[in-house]
C-alpha cells in the first residue's frame, strides 16, 4: 500500500507541474489583458463614470490527494490575480470549509496548502472562498469568488461482504449449473474514479463443487450427482478483488455454508432377511407382537416407511402397524392364538416410501420385504366349553329328578385332563337345578313354577383335575315352558238388557275373557240346550266375543230375566274351560232401541247398579257390623281369656317359673290344670287354707304317695288332652290373680299373715323347707323374749 501510495504522489507531482503552472500563466495573461483594457476604458471615459470591473482571475477546482503521509503541508495550488503585479500590493483571503484547521493560505502570493492527511470516504470535498484585497486600503480589488477542494482517491479500502458468513441450501443430486445464492461485496472507494472500486470475484475453496461469476458474484452447481448421504455439508469461500483482480489490487474473503437438502432417492431397506417372533397363546387381540424396521438413508418425510402383510396362509392372524417417530413397524394380534390348533405362523411383510419422487423412479422399485416367523408359545389353559352360551327348555311340571340337559367342556391342552362340573350358586332362585359333576347333566331338584320364574339363569363352572385353579364358566338359559293348568274366565259379572223388540242376531253384550296361560284362540259358546242366545266366538277379538239373540220377540211378563251360561275355552294342553253367567233383563224400548221402562232393578240398571252389586253392598254392611260387635266383645273379656302373653309364648324347651310356693312337694296348694287352662276354675274343688289345726291332716297329705301318683297321673292326662295347646315344651306356669282358686303365691301379693299362725309345720314338709323353717323359729323366739321382758 506504501508503494502505491509513493507512486500517485509521483504522478500528482508530474501533474502539478506540467499542468498547474501554465495554467497559472495563462490565467494571469488573460487577467493583465482584461486589466488593459479595463485601463483604456477608464482614461477614455474619464473619471467621472462608474463603470463594473470584471473579474480578472478564474479557476474551477483544486484537488488534493487523500491520505498524504508526507511531513510538510500538502500543496494544494495557487491563487494568483492580474491585478498582482508582484509589488506585494494584493493579499489574498480564503473563507470556507476548514480553513484555518484543514486548509490555509499565503496572503501575499496565494499559495494553498493542506495542514494534515483527508479521508477521501470521510469528506469527498470542501467548499471555499477567495478573494484579492488591496493592501494599502483593504478594498477588495475583485468580488469574491466560491471554489471547490476535492478530495483525490486512491485505492485504500478493501471490499467488504456486509452480510457474511452466508447459508444456502440446495437440493442434492441437482444438475450442473443449478443456482445456489448470489453474494455482493462493496467497496468503499471512489467507482467513478480509477480501478478503485471495481470488483472481481473468485472462489478459493470449494472446488470443483460449485462455481461463482466473476462479475455477479452467482454460486452454482459445478459438480453433478452430490449426494446427501454421502456428504451433507459444504463450506466455499469467496474473494472479492478491486483494481479489476489486478496485482496490487485489495482484496475480501467470505465464506458460504452450503446445505444439500434431502430427496427420495434411496429406498428402504430391512437390516435382515427374517425376523423371529414368540408370542403365548393366550394374549388377547391387539396384543404387540414384535417390531421389525427397514432403515431409510433419506430424512424428513422421505425416510417415513409405510409397512404392511403381504397377503398370505399366516398373515391373517397379524397385523402391522407403522411407527412415524421411530419408523419401526409394530406386529400386532389380530385373532386369538391357539397352540394346539397351531404352533408357528410365517408371513411376509413389505417395507415401501410413503412418498415416492418420480425423478428417481428409474433407480429401482422403493419398497423392500422381509420374512417373520412367529412361534406360538403353550400356555396351560381352562377346560373350553363346546358353546359360548347354551339354551334349554323344560316344562313347569317336570319331576324332581328328570335331566333338562347336558353341557360339555374338555381340556385342549396336551395334557388333556378330566373336568368336573358344578353349579355356581348366586341367588336363591336358581337353586332349582343341580349339575352331574362328571356327566355334566342338568337335573331338576325343585319344583318350578312359570307364573314366578319364566326362566332361570345357571352358571356352570368346569374345573380341570390336574389344575383345579383352572376354571371356565357357561351361562346356561332354561326357559320353563308353561302347561296348561288354568281355565279362561270371563273377565267380568255381565248382567244386561234386551228389548221386546230385539231383532235376530243383535248383539246385547260383550264378553272379555281372561286366562293365566296367555292364550290367544279362544272358543266361546252358549250351553245348546238354551235356545234364545247365541254366542259369536272372535267376533270382536281374540279374546271378547257378543252374545246375540236368536229369536226377535221377547215378553216381560212371561220372563223377565234370562241366565245365560257361556262356556269359554282355551287353545292350550290339555284343553280348559269354564262356565259364566250372563243376567239378561227383558225391557221396554222405543223403536230406536232406547230404554223406556223396566222392572225396579232394571230401572237401576241404567243408572249402574245391578242387583249383584246391591247385594254385595248389604252383605259387607252385614259383615261390618258383625265385625263390631265381636270385636267389643273380645275386649270385654281381654284379660280373662287370654292364657299367656305374647312375650310368654316362646315356644322353647326352658321352663319359666314366676311363682312362689311350698317347693315340688307343695301339689296340693294349688291346681296345675287351673294355671294352664284359668277356664277350669269353676271345675276344680276349692283347696283348703292352711291352719294350724288342720296341721296333723295336712302333713300326712303332703308326705301321701297316694295324692303324688294322682297328681302325676292328672299332669300326664291333661298333657295329653286335644285341647292343650300344641307345643313341644312345657307350659310356662305365669297365671295368678284374683280368679285362681290357687290364691297369689307371690310374696308381694300374699294375703297378710294372721300373728297367731304357726310356723313350725314347716319342718314337716321335708329337707328342702328346712332353712325356712329355722328362720321363722329363731324370729318366734325373739318376740318371746321380747314379751317376757
Amino acid at each position: 500500500m506504501l508503494m502505491g501510495n509513493c507512486l500517485l504522489l509521483f504522478l500528482w507531482c508530474l501533474i502539478d507541474k506540467s499542468f498547474v503552472s501554465p495554467l497559472h500563466s495563462s490565467s494571469q495573461s488573460r487577467m493583465g489583458k482584461e486589466q488593459y483594457r479595463n485601463m483604456l476604458a477608464h482614461r477614455k471615459h474619464g473619471m467621472m463614470g462608474v463603470h463594473r470591473v470584471k473579474r480578472g482571475w478564474v479557476w474551477n477546482q483544486f484537488f488534493v490527494l487523500e491520505e498524504y503521509m508526507g511531513s510538510d503541508p500538502q500543496y494544494v495550488g495557487k491563487l494568483h490575480s492580474d491585478l498582482d503585479k508582484g509589488n506585494s500590493m494584493v493579499k489574498y483571503t480564503l473563507s470556507g470549509e476548514g480553513v484555518g484547521s484543514i486548509f490555509t493560505i499565503e496572503p501575499s502570493t496565494g499559495d494553498i496548502h493542506a495542514l494534515r492527511s483527508l479521508d477521501r470516504e470521510e469528506k469527498p470535498y470542501y467548499t471555499l472562498r477567495a478573494q484579492a484585497v488591496d493592501v494599502l486600503t483593504g478594498r477588495p480589488l475583485e468580488p469574491e469568488s466560491e471554489f471547490i477542494i476535492k478530495v483525490q482517491d486512491i485505492n485504500d479500502n478493501e471490499p467488504r461482504f456486509l452480510e457474511g458468513p452466508y447459508s444456502a441450501s440446495i437440493p442434492e443430486m441437482s444438475p450442473v449449473g443449478s443456482y445456489v445464492t448470489q453474494i455482493t461485496a462493496t467497496d468503499a472507494d471512489d467507482p467513478t474514479y480509477g480501478n478503485s472500486a471495481r470488483i472481481v470475484y473468485s472462489i478459493l475453496h470449494g472446488q470443483p463443487y460449485f462455481s461463482v461469476d466473476p462479475k455477479t458474484g452467482i454460486i452454482r452447481v459445478a459438480l453433478p450427482n452430490m449426494d446427501r448421504e454421502v456428504k451433507e455439508m459444504y463450506q466455499v469461500v469467496i474473494q472479492a478483488k478491486d483494481m479489476g483482480g489486478q496485482l496490487g489490487g485489495l482484496a475480501g474473503t467470505t465464506t458460504i455454508n452450503i446445505t444439500l437438502r434431502d430427496v427420495n432417492d434411496n429406498p428402504p431397506r430391512f437390516s435382515k432377511s427374517i425376523f423371529h417372533l414368540r408370542i403365548l397363546e393366550t394374549s388377547p387381540v391387539g396384543s404387540s407382537v414384535g417390531r421389525v424396521k427397514a432403515h431409510d438413508l433419506d430424512s424428513g418425510k422421505n425416510a417415513e416407511v409405510e409397512y404392511s402383510i403381504v397377503p398370505g396362509d399366516g398373515g391373517s392372524m397379524f397385523d402391522i402397524y407403522s411407527n412415524k417417530n421411530t419408523h419401526e413397524g409394530t406386529v400386532i394380534l389380530k385373532k386369538c392364538l391357539d397352540y394346539e390348533t397351531r404352533k408357528a405362523y410365517t408371513f411376509k411383510v413389505e417395507a415401501s416410501n410413503a412418498v415416492l419422487d418420480h425423478r428417481f423412479l428409474h433407480l429401482g422399485p422403493f419398497k423392500d420385504t422381509a420374512t417373520v416367523k412367529v412361534n406360538v408359545l403353550d400356555v396351560e389353559e381352562p377346560p373350553v366349553f363346546s358353546r359360548l352360551s347354551y339354551s334349554m327348555e323344560t316344562y313347569e311340571d317336570t319331576p324332581v329328578g328328570i335331566i333338562v340337559g347336558a353341557v360339555t367342556a374338555e381340556d385342549l391342552d396336551v395334557g388333556n385332563s378330566p373336568v368336573r362340573y358344578s353349579v355356581e350358586w348366586r341367588k336363591d332362585s336358581e337353586n332349582h337345578f343341580d349339575i352331574d359333576p362328571v356327566e355334566g347333566t342338568l337335573s331338576v331338584i325343585e319344583a318350578l313354577d312359570r307364573e314366578r320364574h319364566t326362566e332361570h339363569n345357571v352358571t356352570v363352572v368346569a374345573t380341570k383335575v390336574n389344575n383345579p385353579l383352572l376354571s371356565s364358566k357357561v351361562t346356561v338359559t332354561i326357559k320353563v315352558l308353561d302347561v296348561n293348568e288354568f281355565p279362561p274366565e270371563l273377565a267380568f259379572v255381565y248382567e244386561t238388557f234386551v228389548c221386546e223388540n230385539a231383532k235376530v242376531g243383535q248383539v246385547i253384550v260383550l264378553c272379555v275373557c281372561v286366562c293365566v296361560f296367555h292364550a290367544k284362540n279362544f272358543a266361546f259358546r252358549c250351553v245348546p240346550k238354551f235356545k234364545q242366545f247365541d254366542g259369536l266366538m272372535g267376533s270382536i277379538s281374540d279374546n271378547t266375543a257378543g252374545v246375540v239373540t236368536r229369536r226377535g220377540v221377547f215378553r216381560r211378563l212371561e220372563q223377565s230375566m234370562y241366565l245365560v251360561p257361556v262356556v269359554v275355552e282355551d287353545g292350550g294342553y290339555p284343553l280348559q274351560s269354564s262356565t259364566g253367567m250372563v243376567s239378561v233383563r227383558v225391557c221396554t224400548c222405543n223403536t230406536d232401541g232406547s230404554l223406556l221402562s223396566c222392572n225396579a232393578e232394571a230401572v237401576i240398571f241404567p243408572m249402574g247398579l245391578s242387583t249383584g252389586a246391591l247385594m254385595a253392598i248389604m252383605l259387607c254392611i252385614v259383615i261390618l257390623l258383625v265385625m263390631a260387635v265381636l270385636y267389643t266383645g273380645l275386649r270385654k273379656h281381654k284379660k280373662k281369656d287370654t292364657l299367656m302373653s305374647s312375650k310368654e309364648d316362646i315356644r322353647d324347651n326352658v321352663i319359666h317359673y314366676d311363682d312362689e310356693g311350698g317347693g315340688e312337694e307343695d301339689t296340693q296348694a294349688f291346681d296345675i290344670g287351673t294355671l294352664r287352662n284359668p277356664k277350669g276354675i269353676k271345675e276344680t274343688a276349692q283347696l283348703q287354707k292352711i291352719r294350724p289345726e288342720d296341721e296333723p291332716n295336712r302333713a300326712s297329705a303332703c308326705m301321701s304317695n297316694e295324692d303324688s301318683e294322682d297328681i302325676r297321673a292328672y299332669i300326664h292326662h291333661c298333657l295329653l288332652e286335644n285341647s292343650s295347646p300344641p307345643y313341644d315344651s312345657l307350659v310356662t306356669y305365669a297365671y295368678e290373680g284374683e280368679g285362681s282358686v290357687a290364691e297369689s303365691l307371690s310374696s308381694i301379693e300374699s294375703w297378710v299373715l294372721e300373728p297367731k299362725e304357726d310356723y313350725r309345720n314347716l319342718c314337716d314338709w321335708g329337707p328342702r323347707f328346712k332353712t325356712l323353717a329355722g328362720i321363722f323359729k329363731e324370729h318366734e323366739c325373739k318376740d318371746m323374749e321380747k314379751t317376757e321382758n
